[in-house]
């Protein structure tokens, strides 16, 4: 089954990221081993296309409570059970 999104087909999680963004996701969370110019340049490009489109956050908010709302199941958080603390014997001081 083909899954398409405004007309693009999306192959992978990050495609539909990706088209749901409309930017690539490395654009807001970087790439490991970018450089400081690489990153400098990468956030300059997204400041200006929040400039350009400031109803973005907004829309992501919208989208992710959306998903947070028909996928409740993806957050369920069981706590793991922490091992006991060994308790080590008080040693006295000498005197």
């Amino acid at each position: 089954m083909r899954s398409y999104v405004g007309g693009h087909q999306a192959v992978s999680v990050n495609d539909f990221l990706e088209l749901a963004l409309g930017t690539p996701v490395e654009l807001w969370l970087g790439v490991e081993g970018e450089t400081e110019d690489e990153r400098a340049a990468r956030l300059d490009a997204a400041r200006d296309i929040l400039a350009d489109h400031p109803e973005m956050p907004d829309n992501l908010i919208r989208i992710a409570a959306r998903v947070v709302e028909t996928h409740p199941e993806l957050f369920d958080i069981v706590p793991l059970a922490r091992p006991a603390r060994r308790r080590t014997p008080c040693r006295g001081v000498a005197a």
